[in-house]
């Protein structure tokens, strides 16, 4: 079965099993978690180890990380240099985790479509990552220590190409051979508060257009053969979440005015989540207002997550580049 049928649809394996857990009142058995914050960064490691775990959040097996920074939105640029800083050395702790070494070939591939702003996340960092395959290739020799083998590639939409992501993607590994493949995609979030403010990393694959409810091919390790690494950022939220999150703070904030919450709410008062949002999409799809909602201010939260991003991979990927000290690389 799969979770979006029932339940709020997220792309982060965080909410998920915050879902999970609520509706189970307990902790998944088999979903380990690891929390840590600091100065306003908080990290999440989420290890899903069994296949009955794996059902219970509606995520594959495998490791997850997120990066949740809910002052990111305020421009600071300093924070952001915090950010890419805590993004490259925990994306570099990650590859070791992985079984990834120095020494892998990296072909990095930004998921989206360019002109829709709130999908252009993978285009963009492509435009901003350091690639040296070409300095490889054609003169190994004076290419300087402490750097690997990187390529770039952003394969457009099934709408505009014609060609699902996947089979592009496929033919590009077959051909150039890399030992890891980077997918960076925007996803969707439960929650406005970690719209773009929230970085995941996994070891799963990636599914081009997940994030909007569609079924496209993935990008995984299966399919590609050789280990995929996912990256993605929460863009948007479907208006029927919101509306859903709304009626639960209006429901707790009769609760702490008064005793009569049940005349106010009547029904959806009792409601379990996932029957009342099932019932708000019953309502808002027949009439096509179950929409895709994203902050006013997506074109500078999306240019500036994906330079945070772009120059966390060059830190992480390049042995020459600083991972303590990556603010050179984000503006």
């Amino acid at each position: 079965m799969d979770i979006y049928d029932f339940s709020a649809h997220t792309d982060l394996a965080v909410e998920a099993n915050e879902l999970a857990s609520r509706k189970n009142g307990s902790a998944i058995p088999g979903v380990h978690m690891d929390t840590e914050e600091e100065e306003g960064v908080k990290v999440t490691v989420i290890d899903v180890t069994s296949e009955q775990a794996a059902r219970s959040i509606g995520k594959l097996p495998g490791h997850y990380i997120t990066i949740e920074v809910p002052s990111l939105r305020q421009k600071d640029s300093d924070l952001q240099d915090r950010v890419a800083t805590k993004f490259a050395q925990v994306f570099e702790e990650f590859l070791i985790k992985v079984g990834v070494n120095k020494n892998s070939k990296a072909l990095i591939i930004g998921l989206g479509n360019w002109n829709v702003t709130p999908d252009s996340l993978g285009p963009l960092v492509v435009e901003n990552v350091m690639v040296t395959r070409h300095f490889f290739e054609l003169m190994p020799d004076q290419v300087s220590p402490g750097y690997r083998q990187v390529s770039a590639i952003a394969p457009g939409v099934l709408g505009t190409t014609g060609i699902e992501s996947s089979e592009i993607v496929q033919g590009i590994v077959e051909k150039s051979k890399p030992d890891l493949v980077i997918a960076i995609d925007a996803l969707a979030s439960k929650s406005l508060e970690r719209v773009n403010t929230t970085i995941q990393i996994a070891d799963t694959g990636i599914h081009p257009g997940s994030g909007i409810g569609n079924k496209r091919r993935g990008l995984t390790q299966e399919i590609l053969g050789v280990p995929v690494i996912a990256i993605g950022v929460p863009t948007v939220v479907y208006a029927s979440t919101i509306v859903d999150s709304s009626i639960d703070l209006m429901i707790k904030h009769f609760k702490q005015e008064t005793q009569n919450t049940g005349q106010i709410m009547g029904m959806l008062d009792g409601m379990p989540e996932n029957e009342r949002l099932q019932l708000v999409r019953e309502v808002l799809n027949p009439v096509g207002h179950d929409l895709l909602v994203t902050p006013k201010e997506i074109d500078q939260f999306i240019e500036d997550i994906a330079n945070i991003i772009a120059s966390g991979l060059n830190a992480a990927l390049h042995d020459a580049v600083d991972t303590d000290n990556v603010a050179a690389y984000t503006h």
